[in-house]
């Protein structure tokens, strides 16, 4: 599965990061996305999710709120099959926008979704 983990971090304490590293350890192509960085866990790093040149099958947020709701129109372009709003990432209003652009985005957090503990990690 190619994800595309928006928000990913340098930072090893931050969920961004912690992403990146559970997705990759399970097999999966993991495409990281922020603004401010080249490289994350080894993994070239893009300024946009529609900068990622490969079809993208997931699209996990670890934004703040109002920086998603921004995002949401980029997502869309990109036309993922799922879309993990994760803990802290969450706001009615994102959640409005994505099922505005017929997107029903997933209230999880996406690290326990693929079975790990990102406690551990």
């Amino acid at each position: 599965m190619n994800i595309a983990i928006i928000g990913a971090s340098k930072d090893r304490s931050k969920y961004g990061n912690k992403a990146v590293r559970a997705y990759a350890m399970m097999g999966h192509t993991v495409f990281p996305v922020n603004p401010h960085e080249t490289e994350i866990e080894g993994h070239a790093c893009y300024k946009a999710v529609t900068a990622i040149p490969y079809k993208i099958d997931r699209v996990s947020l670890y934004v703040p709120p109002e920086v998603g709701i921004k995002l949401v129109s980029q997502i869309k372009k990109v036309n993922p099959k799922e879309v993990y709003i994760n803990p802290g990432a969450e706001s009615d209003e994102l959640i409005e926008a994505f099922r505005k652009v017929g997107i029903n985005p997933l209230l999880v957090c996406a690290i326990n979704a693929i079975g790990v503990d990102p406690g551990k990690i």
